[in-house]
């Protein structure tokens, strides 16, 4: 052996090397908020070990908003994010090749208070609406249209929208100082379990409009991986989130260490949260789910223009991750 000590460091080396790149290809670091729901399917994650089962270094990074984290994404600080295929589509646009892959179809709601004499979205004249996440949230784009095109009128025009953010709008709406409140899919289960009632829901907008229900806008986004570097690790997310899906779908004591981070309140808060979860855990993605997501966006693209896709007219099925299909 000591007549060869060079032959023998570099092969020490090359093992070295070569246990480098396999754990560099199997390690995915994914930025997040440090609120919301998907910290609950996380949680699920690490609590069941789902990404050690994968052989998968699942490092999470939390962020303080959005913004935040598309730019951690942008510069390459960490390789993947949760974010809206809206965004995905204008970003493909602009000549950034990203794939997107569901989180979640549970979508946002019109809500009003328990004794409102509000019946349907032709009686949205003449009243107060919040609304959540500004004039180009796209639920209230998608109710807009919906009414122009069944009633002859919209709703920016004929009812009072006041904008913000949701926490102070729930606020507000509870005060009784709003009389409908357009908002995203926990802060309206939150209000359910308090009582209060859906008017309709995205879903009945996306109907409306000719699209399908159970569309998911929302999910895991990468960038695409031309060298096939990042491909397994992936695949191996992708796997290990279906899995906690299927636990928080499936069983019940998979819930009870997230009721902390729920922030659920009481037992009625806490079933409707996990009941209005389960409702939007996809049970399949493939071909259909992929042309109901285009289909979506295109209504989207018709009802927001340019302020809300830019020059993103259109959705290409490129835009979805290969692994994202079960």
């Amino acid at each position: 052996m000591n007549r060869h000590p060079v032959l023998i460091w570099a092969m020490l080396v090359l093992l070295v090397s070569a246990g480098s790149v396999q754990a560099a290809e199997r390690t995915l670091r994914l930025g997040v908020l440090g609120f919301g729901t998907v910290a609950w399917e996380l949680e699920t994650i690490r609590s069941h070990g789902l990404a050690e089962a994968e052989g998968l270094d699942l490092q999470v990074r939390e962020f303080a908003g959005k913004q935040a984290a598309a730019i951690a994404f942008q510069g390459g600080e960490v390789d993947a994010i949760v974010t809206d295929i809206v965004w995905v589509a204008r970003q493909r646009a602009a000549g950034r090749a990203l794939r997107f892959a569901p989180f979640s179809n549970t979508v946002g709601a019109l809500m009003v208070p328990a004794g409102s004499s509000l019946q349907g979205i032709a009686d949205l004249k003449d009243v107060k609406i919040g609304v959540a996440g500004g004039p180009l949230d796209k639920s209230w784009l998608l109710l807009r249209s919906l009414v122009k095109q069944r009633h002859g009128f919209d709703p920016a025009d004929a009812a009072s929208p006041v904008y913000g953010a949701p926490p102070l709008l729930q606020q507000q709406f509870i005060k009784g100082q709003l009389d409908a409140l357009i908002t995203f899919w926990h802060f309206a289960a939150r209000l359910e379990a308090a009582g209060h009632r859906r008017l309709a829901d995205m879903d009945d907008m996306v109907v409306g409009l000719g699209g399908a229900a159970g569309t998911s806008l929302v999910g895991y986004v990468f960038r695409e991986d031309p060298d096939g570097s990042k491909t397994e690790a992936e695949a191996a997310f992708l796997r290990a989130s279906r899995a906690a899906k299927q636990l928080l779908r499936d069983d019940d004591g998979a819930w009870q260490s997230l009721r902390p981070l729920m922030r659920a309140g009481d037992d009625a808060g806490f079933a409707t949260l996990k009941a209005r979860f389960r409702a939007g855990i996809p049970v399949r993605f493939g071909d259909a789910e992929i042309t109901a997501a285009r289909r979506l966006y295109d209504l989207l693209a018709r009802a927001g223009g340019e302020p809300l896709v830019g020059q993103a007219t259109a959705l290409d099925a490129a835009a979805f991750h290969p692994a994202a299909r079960f």
